[in-house]
């Protein structure tokens, strides 16, 4: 750990990968601080632990924020409305979240001397692409507003990349795995749960290829972010996925994985419905393990491997009908605004 970069500031830090990754930096001597609206609650968080802070807060808040900027060496900015569908339900919230606030975020980390930002867009950026190989630099063709806005910002925090305020933005693919607060909206995960809780498994369309990253293999890389030496990253973009496989091909993951984890129990039932989801794409990590030697490690089968424990433990009880474990749902409930 560098000594200079020690206190991480995490946005939207009380979600899925904030639920694995606070634990691990943690564990590596960082001091954290959540700065998270709680929308999902924090009693995931290991909060007798001195070294970390919770602070219910919005970033759209910006003077709040900006008040733990002088305390800061690090932002990782996770926090979004993360999911078309969320988006979707509150246009105008999800773009003040995920848009209108960015820019006067990073002014002020950067005014505060903030040395790094790390920005989380996403490897949905690139939409629908034929191209077998989907690099950094392939143009950005956003089929809906989560995606469209998530690629805007990008060009925004990279104008603000200066000597003492290094920016890089990491375009990772749909995480999967088991975390203290799963979510169990995401491809890899949803398919694991109707496997293991109903028996049967609906594969909206399947052929359309889906990049998909271990939750732990996304912690590392956010580890990276911080302990990489800033001429490496600085102004930099990087792709973070693993394995790009077809919907239809994952289910047949998951239908194989429960077999071996729940033996004796009937086979897992596959159907395949249309889907008016198009989104399709192969994303190359190569560019990271380049510069970085950073590569992926842990396999969807690990992740639902992982997950079918998790259910086995019931730490992950009433995993239909619990709207926790949705996000779109869970912000119903609650009448986010």
């Amino acid at each position: 750990m560098n000594d200079s970069l020690k206190r991480v500031l995490i946005t939207g830090g009380a979600g899925y990968v904030g639920s694995v990754l606070v634990p691990h930096l943690l564990d590596r001597g960082y001091h954290v601080t959540v700065y998270d609206i709680l929308w999902y609650g924090a009693d995931h968080l290991p909060q007798d632990n001195p070294n970390l802070r919770v602070i219910e807060g919005d970033i759209r808040d910006t003077a709040r924020l900006a008040r733990e900027f002088p305390k800061t060496d690090v932002v990782l900015h996770l926090a979004c409305i993360s999911n078309d569908p969320s988006f979707e339900l509150d246009p105008k919230l999800s773009e003040s979240i995920n848009y209108t606030c960015f820019e006067p975020m990073v002014i002020a980390a950067k005014q505060a001397g903030v040395k790094r930002f790390v920005y989380c867009s996403s490897s949905s950026v690139y939409g629908v692409s034929d191209q077998p190989e989907v690099k950094e630099d392939h143009p950005l063709l956003p089929v809906s507003d989560y995606n469209k806005y998530k690629g805007m910002c990008e060009p925004l925090l990279f104008k603000h990349q200066a000597p003492g305020f290094t920016c890089v933005t990491i375009r990772p693919a749909t995480v999967c795995g088991y975390g203290p607060r799963t979510r169990l909206d995401l491809s890899v995960n949803i398919l694991t749960n109707l496997a293991v809780n109903n028996g049967k498994i609906t594969v909206f369309g399947g052929k359309q290829l889906r990049p998909n990253l271990h939750i732990k293999d996304m912690v590392d890389a956010y580890t990276l972010m911080i302990e990489a030496p800033a001429e490496k990253i600085a102004g930099e973009t990087f792709n973070i996925g693993y394995q790009n496989l077809s919907i239809a091909r994952i289910a047949e993951i998951v239908r194989d994985i429960v077999r071996e984890e729940f033996p004796g129990r009937p086979e897992v039932a596959i159907e395949t419905t249309e889907s008016n989801d198009p989104r399709s794409y192969h994303i190359n990590s190569d560019k990271i393990k380049r510069a970085l030697g950073f590569e992926a490690k842990r396999t969807i089968e690990d992740a639902v491997r992982d997950l079918c424990h998790a259910f086995k433990a019931g730490k992950l009880p009433d995993s239909l009908t619990d709207d926790r474990y949705f996000n779109v749902r869970t912000m119903k409930v609650i009448k986010a605004a």
